[in-house]
């Protein structure tokens, strides 16, 4: 693969060789979909959690399982039985080259499957340095080690150029040792000019924190007097955050097609609507959640949009 190239701020620009051939300046519609990949290593978030803390860790040929699952996720990216084909997909947990992905850059090798440019924007995880304390029932997912080279992150692939990518770093309070951020892009459709957000939210922040991290978000988003898409792992780990984040977001005038506790993440039993697509600006012609997609505890959601019409 050839090396990509590094922007400022941790952007990273891949495949960029792959020629768009698709027009893109008179689209009337996209077909936008989210996923938290959890860096390619499967669905059992939980069960995997519980096994660690007597020392079994699950996958054992990591890099082998990841690889496949990445495959797993391209075949339903492509192929249209769970989705329509994504013109853009926003990846979160898109680990860059980290043990527990076994050395996989997520992103990159997902994007190479389906012969698209990416970008990738790298959280920057503290090296040598303790995660702090957390919730119990937080406590499940397998930490990057202290010393590990790699890094995690969120992505964007796209059939469409993506231009200003921009990086925004989100307040944190309560998880210092992962930070949380959103991207920025801008895309074209219909000869306009829309500006798309993938997010990742901190599961471990109170409401007031995710608002926080909204506010920030959607501030950046205000800046574009254009159409615009705030999308990803919102972390609404409860019914209470899905409510009400979704008020506040419709108090900055976004909507979403889906019904608060859609189910889009699954562990031990447990269904929660942690991944959401809201627009602002913009219609949507159809909606859904891919199920079943087993390469993380989430499953993708999408949306096609296209400008509303002046009638």
């Amino acid at each position: 693969m050839t090396t990509a190239p590094q922007l400022d701020n941790g952007i990273e620009l891949g495949n960029q060789e792959v020629i768009l051939s698709e027009p893109d300046e008179n689209r009337s519609s996209l077909v936008i979909a989210s996923y938290n990949i959890r860096y390619g290593v499967g669905r059992y978030l939980i069960s995997s959690g519980l096994g660690r803390k007597v020392r079994v860790n699950f996958p054992r040929r990591r890099g082998e399982a990841v690889s496949r699952n990445i495959k797993t996720a391209a075949r339903a990216f492509s192929e249209g039985s769970l989705l329509p084909r994504p013109d853009i997909l926003a990846l979160q947990e898109a680990d860059k080259q980290t043990a527990r992905a076994g050395g996989r850059h997520v992103a990159a090798e997902l994007a190479r499957e389906l012969d698209l440019p990416y970008v990738h924007v790298a959280a920057g995880i503290p090296r040598g340095i303790l995660p702090k304390k957390r919730e119990w029932w937080l406590n499940f997912e397998e930490q990057i080690g202290l010393h590990d080279s790699g890094d995690t992150g969120i992505a964007l692939l796209s059939r469409i150029p993506l231009d200003e990518p921009t990086r925004i770093d989100l307040p944190w309070h309560d998880c210092a040792w992962r930070p949380r951020l959103a991207v920025g892009v801008t895309v074209s459709l219909n000869q306009q000019s829309l500006r798309l957000f993938n997010v990742h939210l901190d599961p471990h922040a109170s409401l007031d924190g995710q608002y926080d991290q909204l506010e920030v978000v959607s501030k950046e988003a205000d800046k574009h007097l254009g159409p615009s898409v705030i999308l990803g792992d919102f972390n609404t780990l409860s019914k209470q955050k899905a409510v009400e984040i979704r008020r506040f977001m419709e108090g900055r005038r976004y909507a979403t097609p889906f019904p608060t506790g859609t189910s889009t993440w699954r562990g031990a039993g447990l269904r929660f609507h942690a991944d959401w697509i809201f627009v602002r600006g913009v219609k949507v012609n159809r909606w859904g959640v891919a199920k079943p997609l087993n390469v993380s505890d989430h499953w993708p959601v999408w949306a096609e949009i296209s400008l509303p019409t002046s009638d």
